[in-house]
């Protein structure tokens, strides 16, 4: 499926560790990386678009597309909700003669990590600690009691995870876990 030179990235974290800024910052320094859009079965939030953001599909549709192989990995990461990385969208990004950025969950990282053992590299991105992880998300105003403690339980056992990925950025300060993921991404790129 892939060229020896087919280079990616994989970007995963706890919910509310700040993946999506890190991963926005990266894109914004380096022109050769291309967003990797997934796959998700639940429906736009606010602003968001189909193709842009996600790429939008049914549950029957997605689980069309597993019967196919269609993923390099995916995930009912919630109930109900899954999430996937498809390997066409990888081949359009390598295809254009960029780099895919995957911003994923920590599951989805470690599988498509050992896909692309040579080839890839994996920033796990880690809260100064869970109680500032909560503090996070409860800022955002979008979690019921249910949902946020669900989601504090689930970055909990994903932090269990940490060591398996190439490097680990703390963020405890935005500015200073962008600059180290700069450093270490343009290293990479440079190999």
């Amino acid at each position: 499926m892939t060229h020896p030179q087919h280079k990616l990235i994989i970007i995963t974290a706890p919910s509310g560790a700040g993946k999506t800024s890190i991963t926005r910052h990266l894109m914004r320094q380096f022109p050769q990386l291309a967003f990797s859009i997934s796959a998700a079965t639940r429906k736009p939030r606010g602003a968001e678009k189909d193709g842009v953001d996600y790429h939008f599909i049914s549950e029957a549709e997605f689980k069309e597309k597993i019967q196919q192989d269609a993923f390099v990995e995916w995930e009912m990461v919630y109930e109900g909700k899954y999430y996937g990385t498809l390997k066409s969208e990888l081949q359009r990004i390598w295809s254009q003669h960029q780099i895919p950025v995957l911003d994923i969950d920590v599951k989805g990282a470690i599988h498509v990590q050992q896909q692309f053992p040579n080839t890839s590299l994996s920033l796990f991105i880690e809260p100064p600690s869970v109680e500032e992880l909560k503090k996070r998300l409860e800022s955002r105003g979008t979690e019921t009691p249910e949902s946020l403690a669900a989601r504090i339980n689930k970055a909990s056992f994903e932090l269990s995870f940490k060591e398996q990925f190439n490097r680990i950025i703390v963020n405890d300060d935005l500015q200073r876990a962008c600059d180290e993921a700069v450093t270490i991404v343009g290293d990479f790129l440079s190999e």
